[in-house]
Formats: structure tokens, sequence, C-alpha cells
């Protein structure tokens, strides 16, 4: 290989380098600025297939990346917050959605591109105080980067009209479509970027051959190409769907299948479909409109796609079900059920699941609580080894999310006000895990109690009782307000912590007076006091995630599984 045409690879993989790098900073820049509103999104738009198809092809046009959007749907179908036919319907309109970096690609920003390394530059690096214009900085300083990228893959195709062996390729390609297809699939499933081999293909399409008029490649040469980066870029998908759940797999699975079926169909019309797209495209000079024909072509192609397959994702449920069957296995009590690892890059999403697996571990310690109140009154030797091995649960669980919390603030896209809503779901895992912890001490107490045939007065189980029922009913709140960010609610915790600490000064006194009437026993007076501390603790704690949700900046409502 000569000299020049190593020269020439190496340009062009640099001019790649910085395309994808471009992206990638403008797609970061975008979901640090409007990540959880597209999270919002998702949550409302995705009750009937129609308005799932407009909310992923919403997000994934804000956000730029196609493979964010299913990503963060293969989380949520993982985390069964999202029901299957729910996430292909967006994984449809995420397809649409990424169609958007083509059109503009095709647009001749490229002069411009600059202008807008330079003043993304400046906000980017200069203007930390403000958040917001940091974020919008980082996207314009992708977006010029990007086409800088392009102008260096440009210039650098522009030999390549000289090049008899490459031509002698490019007509084979037009001859033999499924070369085009594999040529495209590979390319995706190495640069693991639709939007980055799409605009090579661009590039190379726009670039003139021997005549100075007509494409290297022509549309029709271009088309299976374009085909093989549908199917390529699934593979990030199937990629996510490692190790996640059976309905995560089948989401993958149904992306695959919806691209596949889709170039499967369009391969055997290409004359027609690439006569179509010439219509609806610009007029002029081949390799001054070749660019927006792809762009056209890339559209269409997953529009058809998606009109062709969105009344019968019934259908295509049943082909995934088949191919990823439910094996059935087993989770561990220890197992999260929210948390999708694969979605820690997109911190907006990996921050609701976290707070849907600490709701979900509050509600354990709930159940505890309810426990641990029957075996100390009751005297039930069963509730107080339920209490014992839950405790055991709660605490391996607790561990997994604080690992998962963490492994957040190692993310480059993560916000400050991201990360200071992480720690505080750290703080909250610390909580509920506590609230086990003092659930596990009065069932240690009720097992002292049972053992030893300690029986309290009336009135001291009365007052116990009523105790239990406030910590119970804190320890409820808590979780709602956690899982739904309700501050009203937190602000109620408050006042209930008052009642709380009142209540308790208020019974110490009670039990004295009962001392000194000889109507309880001085031998109860430990374990009594003892377990009346562990339930005013238990308190303190619901007042500590009451504290967290009203340090929150925003309300976040979250997705339902009815969604």
């Amino acid at each position: 290989m000569s000299t020049e045409a190593v020269q020439m690879i190496m340009t062009l993989l640099g001019g790649l380098a910085l395309f994808i790098y471009g992206m990638n900073l403008m797609s970061d820049g975008l979901q640090k600025s409007a990540g959880d509103k597209m999270r919002k999104i998702l949550a409302v738009l995705t009750k009937n297939p129609i308005m799932g198809v407009v909310a992923g092809a919403l997000c994934t046009a804000v956000l730029q990346s196609s493979s964010a959007t299913t990503v963060m749907v293969i989380g949520f179908v993982s985390a069964g917050l999202m029901k299957l036919p729910q996430a292909i319907s967006v994984v449809f309109g995420a397809n649409i959605g990424t169609t958007i970096t083509a059109q503009l690609i095709a647009f001749n920003i490229g002069d411009y591109a600059w202008i807008f390394v330079v003043a993304g530059f400046i906000m980017f690096f200069f203007m930390k105080r403000k958040e917001l214009l940091t974020y919008i900085g980082q996207t314009a300083f992708g977006f010029g980067l990007l086409f800088v990228g392009i102008n260096i893959m440009s210039d650098t195709m522009a030999p390549l009209a000289d090049s008899p062996v490459f031509i002698d390729l490019m007509l084979k390609v037009q001859d033999i479509p499924v070369l085009g297809i594999l040529l495209g699939t590979l390319m995706t499933v190495v640069v693991q970027s639709s939007s980055a081999t799409i605009a090579v293909l661009q590039n190379l399409a726009a670039t003139a051959g021997p005549d100075g008029v007509s494409s290297i490649i022509g549309l029709q040469g271009a088309l299976p190409i374009l085909f093989g980066d549908n199917i390529g870029t699934t593979i990030t998908a199937v990629l996510a769907s490692i190790g996640g759940s059976v309905a995560a797999k089948r989401t993958a699975a149904a992306h695959v299948v919806f691209n596949a079926t889709g170039t499967f169909i369009f391969v055997w019309f290409i004359p027609v479909y690439a006569r179509f797209i010439e219509l609806i495209s610009p007029k002029g000079p081949e390799v001054e409109v070749i660019a927006r024909q792809i762009a056209n072509a890339h559209l269409c192609f997953n529009l058809f796609n998606t009109l062709l397959w969105l009344p019968f994702i019934w259908f295509l449920v049943k082909i995934v079900t088949k191919i990823v069957p439910d094996r059935g296995r087993d989770k561990l009590p220890t197992d999260p059920v929210f948390l999708d690892s694969n979605v820690l890059e997109r911190p907006f999403a990996a921050i609701h699941l976290a707070t849907k697996e600490l709701t979900r571990l509050g509600r354990m310690t709930m159940e505890m609580l309810v426990s641990a109140q029957k075996a100390f009154i009751g005297g039930d030797m069963k509730e107080v080894n339920k209490v014992i091995e839950n405790e055991k649960t709660v605490n391996g669980l607790q561990r997994k999310i604080v690992n998962y919390l963490s492994d957040m603030f190692t993310v480059e896209t993560i916000t400050e006000e991201q990360a200071t809503r992480v720690s505080g779901l750290l703080h909250v895992a610390a909580d509920i895990e506590h609230v086990g912890d003092h659930c596990k001490n009065i069932a240690e107490f009720a097992e002292e109690k049972i053992r030893n045939a300690y029986e309290f007065s009336d009135e001291a189980y009365s007052e116990l009782y009523s105790c239990f029922d406030l910590a119970k009913k804190m320890t409820s709140e808590s979780i709602a307000a956690l899982e739904n960010g309700d501050k009203d609610i937190a602000r109620n915790i408050k006042k209930l912590e008052h009642e709380m600490n009142a209540r308790e000064k208020q019974l110490r006194k009670h039990h004295m007076v009962r001392l000194n009437q000889k109507r309880c026993s001085p031998e109860f007076t430990v374990v009594y006091t003892d377990v009346l501390h562990n339930i005013e603790k238990i308190g303190d704690y619901c007042d500590n995630i009451a504290d967290s949700v009203l340090e929150e900046k925003e309300e976040k409502p979250p997705l339902s599984k009815e969604q």
C-alpha cells in the first residue's frame, strides 16, 4: 500500500473519529440539559402505540441518539416499568427520530462549522457558573466538531473518484445489493453509530465521478449500504440487553426484526424506491442533491417500516416471544428488580430506576415493621424469625443499590444537580437500611420478652401499639414521598416526627408513674424503654427521607406500570 493510500485512510479515520466525538459531545450536552424532560415525555406519551412512536421519535430527535432512547427503554422494560408492546412502539419512533441527523448533515453547514466550534467552546469552557449555558455550549461545540469531521472526510474522499479499484467496488455494490447491505451492517457494527456510517455514506455519495457531475456511487448503490446501516445499529440494543430480563432481550430482538424485515422488503424494490426518493427530493446535479436524497431515503425507510409494523405489534410480540423464550430463572431475594447497569450512562433514567428500587427496599422495611409489632405485642416467634431473615435481604439489596448509585459518579454525562440527587439517594439508602436495623432490634427484644415470659400492663401495650402505628404511618408516607417526589407528604412527615418525639417523652413519663404505683415490674423497664427508643429512631430516619425529598429542586413523577 502506498504512502498516499495510508495517509488517506488515516485522515478519513481521523475525520470519522472527530465526527463521532462531536456527535457524542453534542448528545451528552443535550442529555444533560433535556434528559429528565425526555424521561417524563416517555412516561406520558406511551399509553398507546401511536403515541409511543411519537415519544420515541421526539426523544431521539432531541437527544440526537437512538441508542440513548433504546437503552433507556430496555432499562424500563427490564425493570417492569414499561410493557413490551409499549417499548416496541418507542423503538419504532427512535428509528424515525435518528434520521434527523442525516437531514442536518444534508444541509451545507460545513462552511459555518468553525463558528459553532468557537462559540460553543467559549460557552463550554468559560461559563462554568451557569450550568445550562455550559450544556448549550457543549452541544454547540459538539455540533461544530461534527461538521469539521464531515469536512475532513469530504476532502479525503475526493481522490477516490480517480481510483479504478474503488469505482469497480462501487459498481459491484450497485449490481449486487447484498454486498452493500453486508458492508453497511459491518461498518455500523464496528463504529457503533449508524449516524456516523450514514454520514460517511452521504460524503462518499457526494463525491463526483469521472464526469464531475454524477455521484461516484449513485443513489441505487447507496441504498443497500443505507439498509445495512439500519441493521447494524441494532447491535447497540442487543448489547444493552445482555444480562437483562427476558423482556429486555425481546425488546432488542424486536429492534433487529423491525430493521431486518424492512431491509428484506425494500431490497427487492431498490430501482422503484430510488425513483420515488428522487421525485420527493430537491432537483439538481446528482452530487449536489444526493446527500439530501440519502437523508430522505433514511427517513422514508423508517416511516414506511413503522407504518407497516404498527398495526401488527401484537404479531411482532409473538415473534420475539418465540425467538427469546422465558426460561424462568428464579431471582434471589437480594437481586435488584429495577436496576440496569446499561442505563448508567443515562443518569436521568438511572436515577429513576434507583429511586424505584429504593422504594421497593422501603416497602420491605415496612413489612419488617409490621412483623416487629406482631412479634413484640403478640409474642409471635414466627414473626421474630421473619424480621431477622428479612433484615439480611434488606442489607444485601441495600449494598447493591449503593454500588449502583456510586457508579453514577463515574459517568461523564452526570450533571451537578443529578450528582446532588444521587448523593441524597445514598443517604436515603442508609436511612432505609437503619429502619430495618431497628426493626431487627425490636424483634430481638420480642424474643427476650417471649423467652422470659414478660407481661406488660394493658396500658403499656396500648401505648406501644399507638407508637407502632405512628411509626408505620411515617414509614408508609416516607416511601410514598420518595416514590412520587411529593413535598406535601414530606412536610407532613416533619410534623409527625415532632409528634413522635413528644409521644416518646410522654410514654416514658407514663411508665415511670406506673413503676412508682407498682403497676409495672422494674425488670421490664429496660425492654420497654429500648423498644420505645427504637420506634422513635425509626421516625428519625423517616424524617431524614422527608428531608431528602424536600431538598429536590423539582418533583419527578415516576413511570407507572400502567403507563
